[in-house]
C-alpha cells in the first residue's frame, strides 16, 4: 500500500502547528514518513505532551513522607503502613465517551485499571466522576445511559467495586460530557513495578490481545475541539473487553512475580508508540520494534495504523532475556498474545521496521521528553459582581427544588447499576461521602471521593480549586479517615484563550495552595483540554480524587442518626449564598462570588472531627445545598425525621466552608460541644432527628413525600421511568 503524500492539509488534519511543523523538520532534517508524522503527532498532542499545562504542574506539591512516587508514573504510590502502598489515578475518557457513550466509558474504566495494575498493584476500587448536558439536551440521555450502562458493565464484568462518584448536569456540557475514571490498588510497598527500560539489548514483549484498527488517532481525536463533524470521528474510539482484561490482570500479577519484568506500560492513549517511547525516555535508551511480530486481528495492517491503534487491554514489557521461556508460560496458560517485538538499543532512535522496511527513524527522546512546551498567555478571571437581591421563599420550596434537581437527586439509578460489593471488602457503598474498602486481612480501610463545583472554578479559578480539594477533604473526615493524598482530573476548554488559560491557571494556584495546607499531596493525574464544541467550553471542571487511611475499623464514621439524637453544625455559617445550588436551581441564577475557603479552619475543624469521632454516630460534610441538603440526605438516609431550629434561607441553603453536620446522642452532643469550646472549634446545636417530618423553621413536609420525589427525580429527568 503506498503511503499518502505529506501535504499541508495532511499536517493539519494530524493537529500539528506550523510552528511545530517547523521544529519536528529541524530535529529530523528531512520530510517525516507517513508513520514518523503520525508518531509525532501522538506525542506531540496534548493527551500526551502536556504542552499547555506542564510549565504549571510543576508548581503542585507531589511530595510528602508518605508519598513513595509522585506523578510521572502510571498512576501514583502512596505508603499505608505495614509494608503496603495504595497506588492510584484519575484519567479522563470525555470525547470518546461523548462520541460512543458506551465504549467510551467502559473503555475509559478499562484504561485506568491497566494504569493501576501495570505498576503491579491489585484493583480494589474504582470511581467515576460524570458531567452532562441538561437533561433537555436531544442528547443527553442517550449519553447518560450509555455511559453509566459502559462503566458498568466494565467494571463489574472485570471484578472491581464501584464505590464512589458523583454526577452533575449544566448546558455548558450539552456538547461535550465529562467522564472522568479513577481507580486504586493495593501492592506490597517493595513490589512497585516501574516503566523505566533499563540495560541494552533486552527484549521488548508484546503482552495482552490483538491489535486492531480501533482506536487509530484516539489521542489526537482527545485533543481537538467539536463541530458537526463528530460522528465522522467514531472510528477513533476504542472497543474493551472486561474479560480479557481480567485475564491481562492476572497474568501480568503473575509474571510480576517470577522476577521477569524489567519495566512495564501499559498502552494507552496512543498505543504501541507512546508506551515504547515512554519506556525508552525514561531509561535513556532507543527502542527498536520489528511490527511483523506484533500479534494481528485484522488483515493488511501498515505501520501507521499498527503504531497508533489503541486496542485495549495490550501491555509492553522490558523482559530479563533468560526468563522468556517461563513469561510467555504464564501468558499462553491465560490464552493470552505474547510476542517479542524488539528490543532496547543504546542509541537515541526509535527504529520501526514492517516488510523489510524502515518505516520510521526518530530520535526517540525528542518525542517525549523534549516535546514542545507552551508558556500559554492568559488573562486572570474578573472578580464576580456581587450578589443580587435575594427574592423570600418558602424553604420547603427551595429544598423541593433542590432534591428534585438531577444533579442533587438521589442517585441510586447510576450506582445500582454498578457491583459495589465484588470482593466482600466494601465497607460502605456509593451514597455516603465517601467509600470505604477494608483492606484485606488487615484490620485497616480506605476511603475514597471525588468532588469539584465547577459554578465555582468558573467564578472565582483559585476559590474554587482550593474548594475542590478541601470537600474531598471533608468527605473523607467525615467517614473519619485521614486524607493521605490526592489526584486530579483537570478539565478545560481551549487553552489558547487566555481567558480559559487564565480558569486553568488560577484553579492550579487554589489546588497547590489547599493540597499544601491539608497536607495531600498530588500524587498522580490528568489533564483533558479542548472540552468545545463549536467554541462554546465546559464549565472549568478540576475533578480532585483522594484517598484517606483508617488504621483501625473502630475510626470509622457510618452509622445513620436515630430518634432523639442532636444536629450540630462543625464549623462557623455566615450565610454564603453566591454560586450556591440554591441560587442555580430556584432561580436558575449563577452569580456573586464563590465561598472563601479558609484553609487554616478546614484543617482545625477536620482534625477536630476526626479527634472525637467516639462521639459521633453519623457526620456528612456541607457543600452544595448547605445546612438544608445535607441534614435532608441524612435523615432519609436513615428514615427518621429532622426538624431544623432556623428557618431563614442564608442559614439554610448557604455555602460556607469548613463545616460538618453530625448526629450525636443528647449526652454526647453535651461532651463534643465542650471539647469545642476547648478547641477553638465553633460548634453549635441546630435541630434534632426523629419524627415523620422534614422541617425547617415553620415550613414542614412529610419525609415519606420528600423521599418520594427525591427518589424518582433523576429517572424522570432522563425519561428512565
Amino acid at each position: 500500500m503506498s503511503e499518502p503524500e505529506i501535504t499541508p492539509d495532511l499536517v493539519a488534519a494530524h493537529g500539528i502547528k506550523p510552528d511545530e511543523w517547523d521544529r519536528l523538520l529541524g530535529i529530523i532534517g528531512r520530510q517525516p514518513t507517513f508513520t514518523e508524522l503520525g508518531i509525532f503527532s501522538a506525542m506531540w498532542n496534548e493527551h500526551c505532551s502536556y504542552k499547555s499545562s506542564k510549565r504549571w504542574l510543576r508548581t503542585l506539591p507531589t511530595t510528602g513522607p508518605q508519598v513513595i512516587c509522585g506523578p510521572g508514573e502510571n498512576a501514583g504510590v502512596v505508603d499505608i503502613g505495614d509494608g503496603q502502598a495504595v497506588i492510584f489515578k484519575m484519567e479522563s475518557h470525555n470525547h470518546p465517551s461523548y462520541i460512543e457513550p458506551h465504549q467510551g466509558a467502559a473503555t475509559g474504566v478499562g484504561g485506568i485499571l491497566r494504569d493501576v495494575f501495570t505498576m503491579g498493584a491489585r484493583p480494589i476500587a474504582a470511581m467515576n466522576a460524570l458531567s452532562f448536558g441538561l437533561p433537555s439536551h436531544p442528547k443527553t440521555a442517550h449519553l447518560v445511559k450509555g455511559v453509566v450502562e459502559g462503566i458498568g458493565s466494565y467494571g463489574n464484568a472485570f471484578g472491581v467495586p464501584t464505590v464512589g462518584g458523583e454526577v452533575r448536569f449544566h448546558a455548558a456540557y450539552n456538547g461535550n460530557c465529562l467522564v472522568n475514571a479513577f481507580a486504586a490498588g493495593l501492592a506490597d510497598a517493595d513490589k512497585i513495578f516501574y516503566s523505566k527500560a533499563s540495560g541494552v539489548g533486552m527484549p521488548v514483549v508484546y503482552l495482552g490481545a490483538k491489535t486492531g484498527r480501533d482506536g487509530v488517532g484516539g489521542a489526537t481525536m482527545a485533543s481537538a475541539e467539536f463541530d458537526d463533524t463528530i460522528e465522522e470521528k467514531r472510528p477513533t474510539v476504542q472497543v474493551g473487553d472486561p474479560f480479557t482484561e481480567k485475564r491481562l490482570l492476572e497474568a501480568c500479577l503473575e509474571l510480576m512475580a517470577s522476577g521477569a519484568v524489567i519495566s512495564i506500560q501499559d498502552m494507552g492513549a496512543a498505543g504501541l508508540t507512546c508506551s515504547a517511547v515512554e519506556m525508552g525516555d525514561k531509561g535513556g535508551l532507543g527502542i527498536k520494534l520489528q511490527l511483523d511480530h506484533v500479534p494481528q486481528r485484522e488483515r493488511g495492517m501498515n505501520a501507521y495504523e499498527m503504531m497508533l491503534s489503541e486496542s485495549q487491554e495490550r501491555m509492553l514489557m522490558v523482559l530479563k532475556p533468560e526468563k522468556e521461556a517461563e513469561a510467555r508460560a504464564i501468558f499462553v496458560k491465560w490464552d493470552l498474545d505474547f510476542a517479542i517485538v524488539g528490543e532496547t538499543i543504546p542509541e537515541d532512535r526509535f527504529l520501526i521496521l514492517h516488510g523489510n522496511e524502515i518505516k520510521a527513524d526518530l530520535p526517540l527522546s525528542k518525542l517525549s521528553s523534549s516535546a514542545p512546551e507552551y508558556d500559554r498567555p492568559w488573562v486572570e478571571t474578573p472578580a464576580a459582581a456581587p450578589l443580587g437581591p435575594i427574592p423570600k421563599a418558602d424553604p420547603m420550596d427551595a429544598l423541593k427544588a433542590l432534591i428534585t434537581s438531577p444533579s442533587y437527586a438521589h442517585k441510586g439509578w447510576v450506582w445500582e447499576q454498578y457491583d459495589s460489593q465484588v470482593g466482600a471488602d466494601t465497607l460502605v457503598t456509593p451514597g455516603l461521602p465517601a467509600g470505604v474498602v477494608r483492606v484485606h486481612g488487615t484490620g485497616k480501610a480506605l476511603a475514597f471521593t471525588s468532588d469539584v463545583t465547577p459554578r465555582y472554578v468558573k467564578a472565582n479559578p483559585f476559590e474554587g480549586g482550593k474548594q475542590a480539594v478541601a470537600e474531598a477533604y471533608r468527605n473523607l473526615t467525615a467517614m473519619g479517615a485521614l486524607p493521605l493524598a490526592s489526584t486530579d482530573n483537570l478539565n478545560f476548554g481551549n487553552p489558547e484563550k487566555p481567558e480559559i488559560m487564565g480558569q486553568f491557571v488560577g484553579a492550579i494556584k487554589g489546588i497547590g495552595a489547599a493540597v499544601a495546607a491539608l497536607d495531600m499531596p498530588i500524587v498522580s493525574g490528568n489533564v483533558s483540554l479542548y472540552n468545545e464544541t463549536d467554541g462554546q467550553p465546559i464549565l472549568p471542571t478540576p475533578t480532585i480524587g483522594a484517598v484517606g487511611l483508617l488504621a483501625s475499623l473502630d475510626e470509622l464514621i457510618a452509622g445513620k442518626p436515630d430518634t432523639g439524637d442532636v444536629a450540630l453544625m462543625v464549623g462557623a455559617c455566615h450565610g454564603h449564598l453566591g454560586q450556591s445550588a440554591l441560587l442555580a436551581e430556584f432561580w436558575g441564577r449563577e452569580d456573586g462570588d464563590a465561598p472563601a475557603v479558609d484553609l487554616a479552619a478546614e484543617r482545625r475543624n477536620g482534625d477536630f472531627l476526626r479527634a472525637n469521632r467516639a462521639l459521633i454516630r453519623a457526620a456528612t460534610d456541607l457543600s452544595d445545598g448547605g445546612l438544608a441538603l445535607a441534614a435532608f440526605e441524612m435523615a432519609e438516609d436513615a428514615g427518621v425525621g429532622v426538624a431544623l431550629d432556623d428557618g431563614a434561607l442564608p442559614w439554610l441553603f448557604g455555602e460556607d466552608q469548613a463545616r460538618y453536620l453530625v448526629a450525636c446522642t443528647v449526652e454526647d452532643a453535651k461532651a463534643l460541644i465542650d471539647a469545642a469550646s476547648a478547641a477553638g472549634v465553633p460548634v453549635q446545636p441546630v435541630g434534632r432527628f426523629g419524627g415523620g417530618y422534614m422541617r425547617m423553621g415553620n415550613a414542614e413536609a412529610p419525609l415519606t413525600e420528600l423521599s418520594r420525589l427525591y427518589r424518582s427525580a433523576f429517572a424522570t429527568a432522563i425519561g428512565d421511568v
